[in-house]
């Protein structure tokens, strides 16, 4: 059959409601990882640790997102796939709305600090294998660059505000509460957005229809 083209690919993924749920999901990853990214430091120094507890919080969110990644991966990639990614990424995302909540009731201390740090970088980028799997599952190879380029636009737009709005945040409450909250929220609804995901969709099935 003709190849589709990559503006009619990018109409066609637009129209597709799973898709835009997906993009949805991303864009609160984005706010996740760059609040605690670029804050992370300065909820240390709100909590009143010693300045190296930011350097050993921010260590151990990057040694547990090498983790969280590599796990999600194998557990996508295994035998075809032993979980549905779009579950996965259910689970992935109700877990930092758990973690967050536990950590805003829980004592400061630097233990809860690091321990905060390292459930958080077991989820940091676990999301991106199965985001991008199911952009791939949805679409085929053919446009998965620039389809999934288009996911992590919504993933950035939600970076800069975590960003922006942490320090807005501080700056007019001199606390993270806010944020905090925001996290949680923004979490609980990133789970639910993916439970209606379409994941069950064979690419031959379209391939056969353009034969």
């Amino acid at each position: 059959g003709t190849a589709e083209g990559t503006g009619a690919a990018v109409r066609r993924a637009l129209a597709d409601r799973s898709y835009r749920l997906l993009a949805a999901g991303f864009f609160v990853c984005g706010f996740h990882v760059a609040f605690l990214a670029t804050h992370l430091p300065g909820v240390v120094a709100s909590c009143s640790l010693p300045p190296e507890v930011g350097a050993w919080s921010l260590a151990m969110v990057g040694l547990f997102n090498i983790v969280g990644s590599f796990g999600i991966g194998w557990a996508i990639g295994h035998r075809n796939g032993r979980w549905p990614m779009k579950r996965l990424l259910t689970l992935i995302y109700a877990s930092r709305a758990l973690a967050v909540l536990l950590f805003v009731l829980a004592p400061k201390s630097t233990a809860v600090m690091l321990a905060f740090a390292a459930v958080m970088g077991l989820t940091f980028l676990s999301t991106v294998p199965p985001t991008a799997g199911l952009v791939a599952r949805f679409f085929g190879p053919a446009h998965m660059g620039t389809l999934f380029g288009l996911v992590m636009v919504t993933h950035q737009v939600g970076g800069f505000l975590g960003a922006y709005l942490g320090g807005k945040a501080f700056e007019l409450t001199g606390r993270y509460d806010w944020m905090w909250w925001a996290d949680i929220v923004l979490a609980v609804a990133a789970a639910l957005l993916h439970w209606p995901i379409r994941e069950a969709r064979p690419i031959e099935t379209a391939a056969a229809r353009a034969a």
